[in-house]
């Protein structure tokens, strides 16, 4: 029986587990990125530190009784508009999976043109790596099953794209460590802190300051936008709500109404339909021939 490339790179990663336990390095690429610290002494810390414990609390992503974040991975299916060459192409198939722990993030759609033609891409990063996957998730992995093209230009956008998302970006901003900062512009909290893995790119994340006994409507993100050089995107959020599967309801928020912008273009509109936080299995392995192509983007 031939076995699907992900679950051969899911065995070779498994291999890449040091005695520890931990992922180890050489299994992905690029160092784990872990949200470490936070925890239910931050809630009184005051300033950076409350700013944060409320933040994360607020998402429903603090969990046991020392309310750590254990949020590790992300599976999330939506409907709307893409940006393709300059174009809104209607969405019919989105699905994007994160693993924040190893830095990888995996967005699989198809959408229809203006003009009636049918577009598929899979858009991968992994770490200082990104790439297209054409054959299938995990193309490029295993001879003979799919292809990886490099796809480094795109590293920066699609890594701004993971850590701005309404859970990666506290992920991110804890991440900051003395780096971040937290002040108040119009009487709303605003977070500052560098994006991971993208040297020189500056994020900013107002949050929500509405009544507290809602979802979301006080301490998560409405607004984040990220400047890298000259490129300024600009992500909104609304809607937030548990989207998991009625079975699987954990009180883990997620926006149910993503834009990003470049300026005045829309790159996503979405509509989520569906979440999956319950940390399920994701894997972003770089392929092979990704990493002995290209030099990687260098990471800070």
């Amino acid at each position: 029986m031939r076995m699907h490339a992900l679950t051969l790179a899911a065995l070779a990663i498994v291999s890449g587990l040091t005695s520890a336990g931990q992922i180890s390095v050489s299994a992905q690429g690029a160092p784990p990125r872990r949200t470490e610290g936070i925890d239910r002494s931050w809630k009184d810390a005051g300033s950076l530190k409350t700013v944060l414990y409320n933040w994360a609390n607020h998402m429903g992503m603090l969990r046991e009784i020392e309310e750590h974040d254990l949020i590790a991975t992300l599976d999330f299916s939506a409907t709307g508009t893409v940006a393709v060459n300059g174009q809104p192409c209607a969405l019919t198939r989105y699905r994007t999976e994160i693993n924040y722990q190893m830095s990888g993030m995996r967005a699989d759609f198809a959408c229809t043109l203006p003009n009636g033609q049918r577009h598929e891409e899979i858009q991968a990063v992994g770490g200082q790596y990104a790439w297209n996957e054409v054959g299938g998730p995990g193309a490029g992995l295993v001879p003979g099953q799919g292809t990886a093209v490099p796809m480094m230009a795109a590293q920066a956008e699609r890594a701004i794209r993971l850590w701005s998302n309404p859970q990666g970006a506290l992920k991110a901003a804890v991440m900051g460590g003395a780096d971040t900062k937290v002040g108040m512009e119009g009487g709303k909290t605003v977070v500052t802190y560098p994006v991971p893995g993208v040297p020189g790119a500056i994020a900013r994340a107002t949050l929500t300051s509405g009544p507290l006994d809602g979802v979301c409507t006080r301490n998560c993100a409405e607004r984040i936008e990220v400047r890298h050089g000259t490129s300024v995107t600009e992500f909104t959020y609304s809607k937030y709500a548990d989207y998991n599967d009625p079975e699987e309801q954990l009180d883990a928020f997620f926006a149910g109404r993503i834009i990003e912008k470049k300026g005045t273009q829309a790159v996503l509109d979405l509509t989520v339909t569906r979440t999956n936080t319950p940390n399920l299995y994701v894997v972003v392995p770089v392929p092979p021939g990704v990493r002995n192509a290209l030099s990687p983007t260098p990471q800070r």
